[in-house]
């Protein structure tokens, strides 16, 4: 099923998720990819970078090349970052031969829904990272942190208005999925229409991610990223040895 909020629905998309809200995360990415990587790195490749809004924060420190899926919400950051170089392209199977000294692959890899795919995703982030360079993969949960859970939203521009319902859930405990529910309530001037996305998304251990990193030919380690508030979650630096 294609996700409507990247498609249909793009347009609303920076009511749900601000850019400016990215901020402090970046700039975790940004101490940590500086620890990593000798000498000092310049260049980053985003692997479904979206709307452009890490892009947006990273752009400052690195030559960004940003790459993703959906047309739509490639031109959402193409408005946002005009002096990054787009690239279309799933993470899966993008081949730019080149590397860069540092990848990002942000939460985008919850769409990787089979391990199959999570490999060819992992294996995409090692081929463009140079020796000596690093990559950071940041899944929204692990299995072992995952809890069902609900959140709202709202956001507008005074003439679009959005409300918003994010409901995340595992249908079957089972398998190596979860499901997000979103519900939307959009106003466009006196029109007001409800919408519902639902979205699939990817749910291993972190000992899967790992293996698969590590199979991939990364030396993993876990670091902290600030999630709002206060608080923390570990996601997966990875660095390619130099030789």
């Amino acid at each position: 099923m294609k996700a409507l909020l990247y498609n249909e629905l793009v347009s609303w998309y920076r009511f749900l998720d601000p850019f400016e809200d990215h901020g402090e995360e970046a700039d975790a990415f940004i101490e940590a990819f500086d620890r990593a990587v000798t000498p000092r790195p310049e260049t980053l490749l985003e692997l479904g970078a979206g709307a452009g809004h890490n892009g947006f924060h990273l752009k400052r420190r690195y030559r960004c090349t940003l790459t993703d899926v959906s047309p739509a919400m490639q031109g959402l950051s193409r408005e946002l970052n005009p002096e990054c170089e787009h690239i279309a392209g799933d993470m899966r199977t993008l081949r730019l031969d080149r590397t860069f000294d540092a990848v990002l692959v942000h939460d985008a890899i919850v769409y990787m829904t089979t391990e199959a795919d999570l490999a060819t995703a992992a294996a995409t982030a090692f081929i463009h990272t140079r020796p000596g360079g690093a990559a950071i993969v940041a899944p929204d949960c692990v299995a072992e942190t995952f809890a069902e859970h609900t959140e709202l939203y709202e956001g507008g521009d005074g003439k679009r208005e959005l409300r918003a319902m994010e409901w995340s859930w595992d249908p079957d405990p089972s398998d190596d999925t979860y499901t997000v529910e979103y519900a939307f309530l959009l106003r466009d001037g006196s029109d007001v229409r409800a919408v519902h996305d639902s979205h699939v998304e990817g749910l291993f251990p972190r000992a899967t991610w790992v293996r698969i990193l590590t199979e991939a030919g990364f030396e993993v380690e876990t670091m902290r990223r600030p999630i709002g508030d206060g608080a923390h979650d570990d996601v997966f630096l990875c660095r390619r040895p130099a030789v």
